[in-house]
């Protein structure tokens, strides 16, 4: 959300930004011409009462929002927001997964397919992500487009020469990047550290994040003997120098919609091993020479890959990457988004 409006042509648009609660790191990369709404909510949820006021006092042209928490309660007040205020929402995750981690399938289905068909679009980060939402949760394929997240990647190699190397010793370094919860898989990645660890004495794992399982996580490198191989770096907004001195970037999660954090380390070319979750992880890796797939919730897997992927080293070859990760670049997916909020795409 941040790089879309960064990049959206103000030659057309007017970006405005509401938060539930205006906190975090990522506000200070907020261009300053983007007027941004605090709606002063502890929870998602309490904030909709001013959500609503605050659309009916700007009379937008288009609304996008992009998260769960509030992707149903917009579509469901459909009726009451402006005629004329085109309603985007857009998926982040694989629905039918996260609904059975979560355990509330049924419900979700319900909710989707009472109020799912009021949104003008339904944007979705991978065709796996799409046929997910027409084959489970029958939306209509109609409503919905594929449209994968932009990567400026310019800004991620500028970005990553900013800072020092953030590795030491001898290594070789890894890095794994993401939210400290169960989806991101770190407890099987820890698991496959020890037995890394034996082929690799002075291997050396960061895991850039914050999370509600962080507690537990350093508890398992405790219980593992792994706290001297094992760092927790904690949330960086910039985490691109890890990604860039990095000898591999590791994705360990059960499940994705378009992982962000492995299209930026491959944006800087950093060889890469990720688990054949659900999502688009295997959208992104086609024709990409430096990424091994392994297993999903398979520590044991993500084990064979590592080795396999330290001990051949990067390959160098004039293999084009996917298509997928043509299309993550910023124009390509900047003039996506654009021709969809200005309503040119039916």
């Amino acid at each position: 959300m941040v790089t879309l409006l960064q990049h959206l042509g103000r030659n057309r648009f007017e970006p405005h930004i509401a938060v539930a609660s205006a906190r975090g790191a990522l506000l200070s990369e907020l261009p300053p011409d983007v007027v941004l709404h605090d709606l002063k909510a502890s929870r998602v949820r309490f904030c909709l009462p001013a959500l609503l006021r605050l659309i009916w006092r700007l009379r937008p042209k288009a609304i996008l929002s992009t998260s769960g928490h509030v992707n149903v309660p917009l579509l469901a007040m459909r009726p009451l927001l402006p005629r004329d205020t085109n309603l985007f929402v857009r998926e982040n995750s694989t629905a039918s997964v996260e609904a059975a981690a979560s355990g509330d399938v049924r419900r979700r289905k319900l909710l989707y397919r009472c109020f799912y068909h009021n949104a003008d679009a339904v944007i979705c980060q991978s065709e796996v992500m799409l046929d997910d939402l027409c084959g489970q949760f029958h939306v209509p394929r109609k409503k919905m487009i594929r449209i994968y997240n932009p990567v400026d990647g310019e800004r991620i190699r500028s970005a990553a020469l900013n800072e020092a190397n953030p590795f030491y010793g001898l290594g070789p370094h890894l890095v794994a990047s993401g939210r400290l919860e169960h989806a991101k898989g770190f407890d099987l990645l820890i698991e496959a550290m020890l037995e890394v660890r034996k082929q690799f004495p002075n291997v050396q794992l960061a895991i850039v994040g914050a999370g509600s399982l962080e507690k537990e996580l350093r508890s398992q490198c405790a219980r593992l003997g792994l706290s001297e191989t094992i760092t927790f770096a904690g949330f960086h907004s910039n985490p691109y120098p890890f990604y860039a001195n990095a000898n591999l970037f590791v994705l360990s999660s059960r499940y994705e919609g378009l992982p962000n954090v492995m299209l930026e380390a491959m944006a800087l070319n950093t060889p890469v091993v990720a688990t054949d979750c659900p999502g688009g992880v295997r959208e992104i890796v086609k024709g990409w020479p430096n990424c091994r797939l392994a297993g999903v919730g398979n520590s044991a897997a993500l084990v064979d890959a590592i080795v396999a992927s330290l001990r051949d080293g990067p390959q160098h070859t004039e293999a084009l990457p996917s298509c997928c990760f043509n299309e993550t670049a910023l124009p390509f997916a900047m003039n996506a988004y654009e021709t969809l909020l200005l309503g040119q795409v039916h």
